[in-house]
């Protein structure tokens, strides 16, 4: 596989081929971004991102389309997967950010991406703490006290791993 990079532009255009192929069957669908693709189309915080993470719907046909794409221009199968949705809370909210004829996108808001970038923390090798740093300048978040608080908005407070708890504390000290 070519190591593809996902821009925004190139994002924005496997989205629209993903809504033709389903009207070309008479389909309408729905994709929520997290993550990365988030950060990346949504927020225009960064170049580019690995993968797309999102939930969809309906998820098998979309999950088919994608991997065909995928096949077809020499990039991963999985580029658009739903592995984050072991990340997903009952409580999210998100935000249309897209429509067309036959595929709605959304994105998940900034408070709920950071929730989650708090709960998934990867220290090592990620863009994590890049994205965190920017949400909480987005929204005007500088006590660690108000991103827990933000976090057990969406995640009961015994699921929030102890990891996430000192990486935050690491990361308020780096911000003082």
């Amino acid at each position: 596989m070519g190591n593809f990079t996902l821009t925004k532009s190139r994002i924005l255009r496997l989205l629209k081929e993903i809504s033709r192929r389903l009207g070309r069957r008479g389909l309408t669908g729905e994709i929520v971004l997290f993550g990365g693709a988030a950060m990346t189309v949504v927020f225009s915080s960064r170049e580019s991102t690995r993968d797309v993470d999102a939930v969809f719907r309906p998820a098998k046909i979309i999950r088919d389309i994608a991997a065909q794409i995928g096949k077809e221009r020499g990039m991963s199968e999985t580029w658009l997967n739903d592995a984050v949705k072991g990340f997903v809370s009952d409580k999210g909210d998100h935000n249309l950010y897209y429509e067309d004829r036959n595929l709605k996108i959304f994105s998940a808001s900034p408070e709920y991406i950071l929730a989650m970038k708090c709960m998934s923390m990867r220290l090592a090798d990620s863009k994590d703490e890049e994205d965190i740093k920017y949400l909480l300048k987005r929204l005007v978040l500088t006590r660690k006290e108000d991103v827990f608080a933000l976090i057990e908005k969406y995640y009961p407070r015994n699921r929030i791993p102890a990891k996430t708890q000192f990486a935050l504390e690491e990361l308020f000290d780096k911000l003082k």
